[in-house]
């Protein structure tokens, strides 16, 4: 029964190794929805916030000005 079953130690291990990867695939993204919410939660209080987030995240720029990105030295 050790190796004949169809829900045999290998598999066991293979799909709980498969629901840790999991777990911390959700923990990963629900941090990111609720930081997320938090900035738009933030641009709905302050509006001068948004050029703040335009700017950091998405890189935008007003028309007379000019952007250069420094990409950080890789460890």
């Amino acid at each position: 029964m050790l190796f004949f079953d169809h829900n045999d130690l290998f598999l066991q291990r293979d799909r709980a190794n498969e629901l840790a990867e999991l777990k911390e695939t959700k923990a990963y993204y629900q941090s990111q929805i609720d930081q997320t919410r938090k900035d738009l939660e933030e641009i709905r209080i302050n509006t001068a916030s948004l050029e703040k987030i335009a700017r950091e995240k998405y890189m935008m720029k007003k028309d007379n000005e000019e952007l250069f990105i420094i990409p950080a030295p890789k460890k």
